[in-house]
């Protein structure tokens, strides 16, 4: 008697073999898959307390976002009519509160959860250098929110670049307190925070720390003191990770950055570094040589100002996974967006269509991803004694018709609105695309009200106008 059979889908496992299994089945008994193969073959080996029919539908592995922000789901496309990237800084470090980031963190798995993503890694702040790491509560109350929907997350903390202090605000009620916030502080918060929610809600919780990327531009326009300062800060946060075996990160690198970041000692096999655009050949080798991962996020605005060498990266060993890189501020969670993002990416810029085949784009969101988190051995792929961490796909709408080559057809067509199912750990956590767990609607209107309560805090209600430029012209004043 297992837990929970799925049967007569088409089974695209990712495994090693890369086998497509029609009119398949999956035996799930507590958190771990224990049966894989044709649906015909289970009836006398195998029953379970439920059986879920997926005729029509598509099982495949959990898709996984390598690269995210949390913060991000409550500015989507605010601000656009000025420095949107200066505007998040000041909510994330001045006009946010724990229950908005209670509130931002449940709307962002929700969003993740509808679109088949089971597994995705949350920077605690936006930008490359703001992280709310003042406080331990703000931490406390994204890791609430997500466990309550029911999605993994790696959460990276981490300290603000050198130098500090940087002024940061609490508030209670309309009062609004400001204060310095030193280095020391934000290190010990990311310490607290590590020990109390590290491999928490049986592992759907893991913490990884972060420290800024230091690129040509700080070492040109900071002080001597200053860098230097921001050089040993990096090493010491490293350490911290490496001490704790947890995965360290960084974000915004592009190049010249990779081999600052090899001299001073921060790369590695636990090591994911994001966008890396216009690395060098000397990098691309040093990634390889470290077996450093890398977070490609083709649909950024990074990847629009400098183009990640994603094909050169893989064929010289590098794992790449594929990230969103957050819902901030014109994206989505939807990872099969990204997927098509990724392969016209890549045939855009060698203006050739045999780059980047739709098995690979589906590797890199998938098994890749996992793989660049260290967890490769636990999920990813559809294989007996894994995580049961799968997403089911409805491929019964015109988009999808007729149905054949379905991974062809996954890769090029879908999108997260034909999601139907995802289980995560063996839990169903979204079934006939109603998640179990959280009431959507609240969600909604609790991420509505927190918003709404952030702008006025900000004063930011010109921030909802539309920019100039926005219609009749064909770029923005």
């Amino acid at each position: 008697m297992a837990d929970l059979i799925i049967t007569g889908g088409t089974v695209i496992t990712i495994d090693k073999s890369r086998q497509i299994i029609n009119e398949g089945a999956i035996v799930i008994d507590k958190d771990r898959i224990i049966f894989i193969g044709p649906a015909k073959t289970i009836s006398d080996s195998y029953t379970a307390q439920r059986v879920i029919d997926a005729t029509g539908k598509v099982i495949i592995p959990g898709l996984i976002d390598v690269h995210a922000h949390a913060g991000h789901a409550l500015v989507k496309t605010i601000a656009m009519n000025g420095d949107w990237e200066e505007f998040c800084g000041k909510v994330y470090t001045s006009g946010s509160t724990p229950e908005y980031w209670y509130a931002e963190a449940r709307l962002a798995a929700l969003e993740r959860l509808r679109f088949g993503v089971t597994c995705g890694v949350s920077l605690l702040g936006g930008g490359d250098t703001i992280m709310r790491t003042d406080d331990p509560v703000y931490a406390d109350a994204h890791c609430q929110g997500v466990l309550e929907v029911g999605t993994r997350s790696i959460v990276a903390v981490g300290p603000t670049r050198a130098p500090h202090p940087l002024t940061y605000a609490k508030w209670d009620g309309d009062q609004c307190t400001k204060y310095p916030v030193d280095f020391e502080r934000q290190i010990a918060t990311c310490e607290n925070v590590l020990s109390r929610w590290h491999k928490a809600g049986n592992d759907c919780i893991n913490i990884a720390m972060i420290y800024p990327v230091l690129r040509n531009e700080h070492q040109e326009k900071m002080t001597d003191t200053n860098y230097e300062e921001a050089k040993r800060q990096a090493q010491h946060v490293r350490a911290i990770s490496k001490e704790a075996s947890v995965l360290f990160t960084q974000d915004g690198h592009t190049g010249g950055s990779v081999k600052r970041a090899h001299d001073l000692g921060l790369l590695g096999p636990d090591a994911l570094l994001s966008h890396a655009t216009n690395l060098s050949d000397e990098e691309i080798a040093i990634c390889a040589e470290t077996n450093t991962r890398i977070a490609h996020n083709p649909s950024a605005v990074a990847s629009i100002y400098g183009y990640c060498p994603v094909i050169d990266l893989i064929d010289a060993g590098v794992t790449v996974g594929l990230g969103s890189d957050a819902t901030a501020p014109d994206r989505s969670s939807d990872m099969f967006r990204h997927i098509q993002q990724l392969m016209h990416y890549h045939r855009t810029h060698y203006g050739d269509a045999s780059y980047m085949p739709p098995g690979k784009a589906l590797e890199m969101a998938t098994i890749d991803g996992a793989n660049a988190l260290g967890l490769g051995d636990e999920i990813g792929s559809l294989e007996v004694g894994k995580r049961a961490d799968i997403t089911i796909v409805d491929m019964q709408s015109a988009h999808m018709y007729p149905v054949h080559m379905e991974a062809f057809r996954l890769a090029c067509y879908a999108n997260g609105n034909d999601v139907d199912t995802v289980i995560v750990g063996g839990e169903i956590m979204m079934e006939d695309k109603i998640p179990t767990r959280v009431n959507k609607d609240d969600i909604l209107k609790e991420a509505g009200r927190e918003t709404d309560a952030m702008i006025e805090r900000m004063d930011a209600k010109e921030f909802l106008e539309l920019p100039d430029g926005f219609w009749g012209q064909t770029r923005y004043s």
